[in-house]
């Protein structure tokens, strides 16, 4: 499994594992707690591998993101997303400095503390696996 099948869906807590695409939509897997799901097309859906963090220069894939909070953690667990946004805003600074405060809402911050602690136990957020599939996303995105 890698971030590359990951989805949110919107109106779902937490995140889900593409298993097959369907005629009228998709199976998903919770990662939570495993049951599948079916999900139509007009669902709204992200791949967490097509979000990225505004900054004032660019944007930031998430997986970056993602990779900085590895790094500072040394792979293990971040702080929860349910500390106060005070504190959030603070530590999202330490790993993305130039992020831009405008544009990335602190529940922006918060679903990315989520995200993070929910996929770091499976280990799809460690540094080495999310430098194996940055060098991955591009020879693909060159395939097209």
């Amino acid at each position: 499994m890698s971030i590359q099948k990951i989805l949110a869906i919107a109106g779902k807590p937490g995140l889900f594992e593409l298993k097959i695409q369907t005629r009228t939509g998709f199976v998903a897997e919770s990662l939570l707690d495993g049951k599948r799901i079916t999900v139509s097309m007009r669902s709204n859906v992200s791949l967490l591998s097509e979000i990225a963090v505004y900054t004032y220069s660019e944007e930031v894939r998430l997986a970056e993101v993602f990779k900085a909070i590895a790094t500072k953690e040394n792979g293990g667990p971040t702080i929860s997303h349910k500390e106060d946004d005070a504190k959030l805003k603070s530590y999202f600074r330490e790993i993305l400095p130039e992020f831009d405060e405008d544009r990335v809402y602190t529940s922006d911050i918060k679903k990315i503390f989520n995200w993070y602690n929910l996929l770091q136990p499976k280990g799809l957020v460690t540094v080495e696996a999310l430098s194996k599939e940055e060098t991955e996303a591009p020879a693909e995105e060159s395939a097209k």
